[in-house]
């Protein structure tokens, strides 16, 4: 009897201690786990009172299935790391066993030729005679050797190959001792997982010679001779013109040999390196307002994988002759970092865009080809850069200053200079005219360049003038200077951004930018139209070490055709690297063995804490003009980026944080959550409160939710509840900041009573305590002002309350539903 109530009792205790919980308790657990990984006693409370099906479960149960399940969340993750870095220590063994054949080799056919010059000199001294001239000549010769032990090399030109094949052989021997890893120290960046695997390696290898499309710096670059050598691979003599990437600088050409070889592995190799007075080789053609750089042996290694695909080991080896610029921009010039993200990750970014748009994963709006696409990138890319140096081979030439030397004019008459390229002789008139670019450059103080782009791009208002876009986009009409001049001031516009084409990474965007004029008096209406822009993004990944940040832009019109008329204008920000010690000349940047994921590893431990954000603006803009207008628009383009330089230095002190660690991103008032947790509390508020979701959460990733909100289209914002004070605003979403007109630095300076008319007011107040007790209330349909006092109507709004993980009120959110400018 004891026996039974003993194994009753134990039964009794097995039940109460393990639960078996059906499919629907499941998903419903894991529903209110997507949202809140660590839900507090009052949140599993509340849980087991809204869900139903899960009242026969105790508290205690529920707490403990949340412990289990972060348990397995982590060990899910740690799993996955492992086999990360399992991955990638398979192939760094797999690399350095083959290297170790290799060395065993090498030493094999060291042993032998010592054997070998061993039995030489024994020969030699056997067979040696007393004359003393001859001994004399001998001696002579050892000691020409010892105090020259550099061989003499036969004659290097172009009309001999044996010399060229020569340089090439060496080329490839250096460049394999940095790419295998057997002679350099590595210094580990964020790199690329193994592939593509939908293009072969020959195409691979022809992607990567194809420079100009990929490397956005690079002007031209001519093949001048081609000779096949005996082994089926090629050696090229090129001559490649580099732009400078600020005014303050001269820009950059290489005079190299490359060469191109296939390895008894199957490995394809493509290696280079500067042909220079010490090396040996053809003199290449004069450095003519160029500074001669010199490209250390450099190359690519494309290596088959097992089942498909390849490994790519990358080696950008250069010297920009860094002594030639101002001190202050020497940074720009020996940075690795600025080096790898302009050629090490741009090559490698571009053939996996390449392989994924052969593969048709990659889907392209607008109806075009993502190649058509690209095309659109490069001439903005090409056009920025051209206005930027002004060479004088294009027919650019310099203007006059006003006194001041902070805006360079400089004008080009010379529309053959163009043709083929992003201009068109139509945009210069018949009885004569050109193109003209008002440039600067600054040095800026603690402003993150990804932070300031992505406002230069998301508040335009903020710098442009809409009638310089006006004046602007008239160069595409039939009768392109119906606007004589910009009006200092214009009037209000808005921006509407239409999606065309990312890269993989999402470090660059594509984009077609409408400009809405909003005319209020009638001298107006003429110009107030709407105008169109092609618009490049990039640099905007804070993550991205040494990335430029870059918005350019060119007007465009509706028809928008693939050969449409293009000139650009922009900017460009370029991070300056705190001064540190030249780099050693064995040190490389390792991109094939970095497997790990996550962006933990972005920047090397200390690094942000003493992150130095010096940074070199570029400013660019281009205009048309007639002859007979020349000093006028240059008058007004000088005008025009003063002002904007004076607007970018406002919007700079206004967004740089006071305190800059790894993430880059708007300031939050003090004591406020994060930009995360508190998109999760209002979505988590609404639903609790309306009993439905304020939008479907698409994906599980930690930002989701904040993303979803933020690009929601209903106007949605939060305002502080305190009493003795008025409601602040203290956060909105994308469709927020429009309706108000304003950015989030400057949100915090609106009130909500002079935003809501007189009636939203009263109403308002009178449904308040309605909106404490029940948690929400509707608002009728109204009026209400944006920051620059234009009205706004709207159907409906909703208010409720936010509450924190503790369920307190933390502040009060709207939602304006399908609001619009009166």
């Amino acid at each position: 009897m004891a026996l039974s109530m003993h194994k009753d009792a134990s039964n009794s205790m097995d039940s109460s201690k393990y639960v078996r919980y059906t499919p629907e308790q499941v998903e419903a657990l894991e529903r209110v786990y997507a949202e809140c990984p660590k839900p507090s006693s009052m949140r599993r409370q509340q849980l087991i009172r809204e869900c139903p099906i899960l009242s026969n479960i105790e508290p205690k149960q529920i707490k403990v299935w949340f412990q289990n399940r972060r348990c397995r969340e982590k060990q899910r993750k740690e799993a996955s790391r492992l086999q990360t870095v399992n991955r990638k220590l398979t192939a760094m063994n797999k690399l350095l066993m083959e290297e170790n054949d290799r060395l065993q080799k090498q030493v094999s056919h060291l042993v032998y030729e010592n054997g070998y010059m061993k039995q030489q000199i024994h020969t030699a001294s056997a067979t040696t005679t007393t004359d003393n001239s001859c001994e004399s000549v001998v001696m002579s010769g050892q000691n020409q050797q010892q105090q020259n032990p550099t061989p003499q090399h036969p004659q290097r030109d172009a009309n001999n190959p044996a010399g060229l094949l020569a340089i090439a052989e060496e080329t490839l021997a250096e460049f394999l001792s940095k790419a295998t890893g057997t002679a350099v120290d590595w210094v580990q960046m964020i790199g690329m997982k193994p592939g593509p695997d939908s293009i072969g390696i020959v195409a691979v290898a022809e992607i990567l010679k194809d420079r100009p499309s990929w490397y956005r710096d690079c002007r031209c670059l001519d093949v001048l001779s081609i000779v096949p050598t005996g082994s089926g691979g090629t050696i090229e003599l090129i001559y490649m013109q580099t732009y400078a990437p600020t005014t303050l600088a001269a820009a950059r050409d290489f005079w190299t040999l490359r060469y191109t070889t296939s390895l008894e592995d199957g490995s394809l190799v493509i290696c280079e390196r500067s042909l220079t007075s010490s090396t040996g080789g053809p003199t290449g053609p004069p450095p003519s307002n160029f500074v001669r750089a010199e490209m250390l042996p450099s190359g690519y290694l494309i290596r088959p994988c097992e089942g498909g695909g390849s490994i790519i080991h990358i080696v950008d080896h250069v010297d920009l002759d860094v002594w030639s610029v101002p001190e202050v921009l020497r940074p720009l010039y020996e940075s690795s970092k600025i080096l790898a993200q302009k050629l090490t990750i741009a090559a490698l970014q571009h053939i996996r865009q390449i392989a994924q748009e052969s593969s048709g994963e990659i889907q392209c709006g607008g109806g075009r080809q993502p190649a058509v696409l690209r095309t659109f990138s490069q001439r903005l890319c090409r056009g920025f850069n051209d206005a930027v140096n002004g060479f004088v081979d294009d027919g650019w030439s310099l203007l006059g200053n006003d006194g001041v030397e902070d805006v360079t004019i400089a004008i080009n008459s010379s529309p053959n200079k163009f043709l083929g390229s992003h201009y068109n002789s139509s945009m210069f008139p018949a009885f004569g005219g050109g193109v003209l670019c008002a440039k600067a450059s600054m040095l800026l103080q603690n402003v993150p360049p990804a932070l300031l782009v992505r406002f230069l791009r998301e508040h335009r208002s903020e710098w442009a003038d809409y009638g310089v876009d006006a004046y602007s986009a008239a160069c595409l009409k039939a009768t392109p200077y119906a606007v004589p001049c910009a009006r200092p001031g214009g009037f209000p516009s808005t921006q509407v951004i239409l999606p065309l084409a990312h890269t993989i990474e999402h470090e660059e965007f594509l984009e077609v930018v409408r400009i809405e004029g909003h005319a209020f008096s009638p001298e107006d209406v003429g110009l107030a139209r709407d105008m169109y822009l092609l618009q490049l993004c990039s640099g905007v990944d804070e993550n991205a070490i040494g990335a430029c940040a870059q918005l350019v832009f060119a007007p465009i019109d509706e028809s928008f055709a693939d050969d449409a008329l293009l000139l650009p204008s922009g900017f460009r920000v370029i991070p300056l690297d705190p001064k540190t010690a030249a780099p050693a000349t064995t040190r490389t940047l390792d991109l094939a063995s970095t497997l790990e994921v996550g962006s933990g590893n972005a920047r090397a431990a200390g690094e942000a804490d003493g992150y130095n954000l010096r940074s070199v603006l570029t400013i660019a803009f281009q205009f048309t003009f007639e002859n007979h207008l020349r000093d006028s628009v240059a008058a007004m383009a000088r005008q025009y980026v003063r002002s904007v330089v004076g607007s970018v230095q406002r919007v700079a002190m206004a967004i740089a944080p006071s305190r800059v660690g790894t993430q880059l991103g708007p300031k939050s008032l003090p004591g406020s959550p994060e930009a995360l947790t508190l998109a999760r509390w209002i979505s988590r508020s609404y639903r609790i409160h309306t009993g439905s979701d304020l939008f479907r959460v698409e994906s599980t990733a930690g930002d989701a939710i904040l993303k979803q909100l933020w690009q929601h289209s209903d106007a949605i914002m939060c305002c502080s509840v305190k009493t003795n004070a008025s409601p602040v605003f203290t956060f909105a979403n994308q469709a927020g900041l429009d309706m108000l007109e304003t950015t989030l630095v400057a949100l915090q300076d609106i009130m909500l009573d002079k935003v809501l008319d007189e009636s939203g007011r009263k109403f308002l107040c009178s449904e308040f305590s309605k909106i404490m007790q029940q948690g929400f209330a509707y608002l009728p349909a109204g009026i209400c002002a944006s920051s620059m006092n234009r009205p706004v109507s709207y159907d409906q709004a909703i208010a409720w309350k936010v509450l924190n993980d503790d369920d307190s009120n933390h502040c009060l959110a709207f939602m304006f539903m399908n609001w619009s400018f009166v």
